[in-house]
C-alpha cells in the first residue's frame, strides 16, 4: 500500500450518534480531538454537541473537513450510501483520510470500500465492535479490525480510547468475520441463557440465586452478567436491538451460504429472533428473546 502521513492535530469526522455511537464519539470529544459530527436528525447528535463537536449540515462537507472519518450506523445499505454515493466520504473526502467503519455490515462490502479508498489515496478499515451499550459508555468494548496493519496501527491510539480489547485481524474484511463468529456465539448463548432462566423458573428457583452459581463457573458469558438481570427486572430496552441482531444473522448466514457451511444453530436463533420482530419488539434488546420463549413454552 501506499505510505501516508497522518495529522498531528487530526479533525474527526462522526457519522452515526445511535445507541453505541454517541458514547464512542463522546470518548474522543474528552480527549480533546476537534471532532465534526453528521446526522439525518440533528437532535440526534444533541449530546455530542453539548461535548464541543461542530455540526456539519451534509456527509460531503463532513468529509472534506476530516482526516480520519468513523462511521456507526445502521445496515449495510447505510453503509454503501454514506461511503459510494456521489455526495459520499469517498467523493468528497481529501487525500490521505483514514476511513473507519465501525457498523457491523458485510465482509464484501468492506473490501469493496477499502479497495475503492486506496485507488483514490485513502486509507480504510473495518473495525466492528462487541459490547453493546454498557461496553460503549464504560469505554470497554471489543475493536476487531480488518485492514492494512500500517493504518491500523496509526489507529490504535483513537481505538485504546473506546475499548479494552484491539485486535487486528487481517486484511480487508476480516474484522467483519470477526464480528460474524462473535454474533454466532451471541446467537447460541441468548437461546441457552433464555431457557436456563425457563426451567429455573418452571422448577421453582430463585433465579437470581441461581445466576449467583452458574455465572461463576462454566457457563459464564457477559449474557449472564448483563442482559440476565435485565430479564429478571423485564427490561427489554436496548442495549443492541434485535433489527439489528437479525441483520448480523442473515449477513453471517449468507456468508456461510458463499463458503458452503450449513450452520443450524445459527439458522434456528435466525428464525427466533424473526419471531420476535413479528411481535413488534425489533426495536427491543436482544434479551427480548425471552417473550418469544416465554410465548412458545406456554
Amino acid at each position: 500500500m501506499q505510505s501516508f502521513k497522518f495529522s498531528a492535530n487530526p479533525v474527526i469526522g462522526w457519522i452515526g450518534t445511535g445507541v453505541m455511537g454517541s458514547s464512542m464519539f463522546s470518548h474522543l470529544l474528552q480527549k480533546g480531538y476537534k471532532g465534526i459530527v453528521y446526522t439525518r436528525t440533528k437532535a440526534k447528535a444533541a449530546g455530542v454537541l453539548e461535548k464541543g463537536a461542530v455540526w456539519a449540515d451534509s456527509i460531503a462537507l463532513l468529509a472534506a473537513k476530516s482526516n480520519v472519518i468513523f462511521t456507526m450506523v445502521g445496515y449495510p445499505e447505510d453503509v454503501r450510501e454514506i461511503y459510494l454515493n456521489k455526495n459520499g466520504i469517498l467523493n468528497n473526502a481529501k487525500p490521505g483520510t483514514v476511513l473507519v467503519d465501525m457498523t457491523t455490515t458485510s465482509p464484501s462490502l468492506a473490501i469493496e470500500i477499502h479497495d475503492k479508498a486506496l485507488q483514490i489515496n485513502m486509507f480504510s478499515l473495518d473495525a466492528p465492535v462487541s459490547g453493546g451499550d454498557v461496553g460503549a459508555r464504560n469505554a470497554a468494548l471489543s475493536i476487531m479490525a480488518g485492514g492494512d496493519k500500517e493504518v491500523f496501527d496509526i489507529m490504535y491510539p483513537f481505538f485504546k480510547v473506546m475499548g479494552k480489547k484491539i485486535v487486528h485481524q487481517g486484511k480487508a474484511g476480516s474484522g467483519q468475520h470477526t464480528k460474524m463468529c462473535n454474533q454466532i456465539v451471541i446467537a447460541g448463548t441468548m437461546i441457552g441463557m433464555c431457557e436456563s432462566l425457563l426451567y429455573g423458573y418452571k422448577a421453582g428457583l430463585d433465579l437470581h440465586t441461581m445466576l449467583g452459581s452458574i455465572s461463576g463457573g462454566a457457563a459464564a458469558c457477559w449474557s449472564l452478567d448483563n442482559l440476565a438481570p435485565r430479564i429478571l427486572k423485564r427490561d427489554f430496552e436496548p442495549g443492541f436491538f434485535v433489527d439489528h441482531f437479525v441483520k448480523d444473522m442473515g449477513i453471517a448466514l449468507e456468508e456461510a451460504k458463499r463458503m458452503h457451511l450449513s450452520l443450524p444453530g445459527l439458522s434456528l436463533a435466525h428464525q427466533l429472533y424473526e419471531s420476535v420482530q413479528k411481535m413488534g419488539y425489533g426495536l427491543k434488546g436482544t434479551q427480548a428473546l425471552m417473550m418469544a420463549l416465554e410465548n412458545l413454552a406456554g
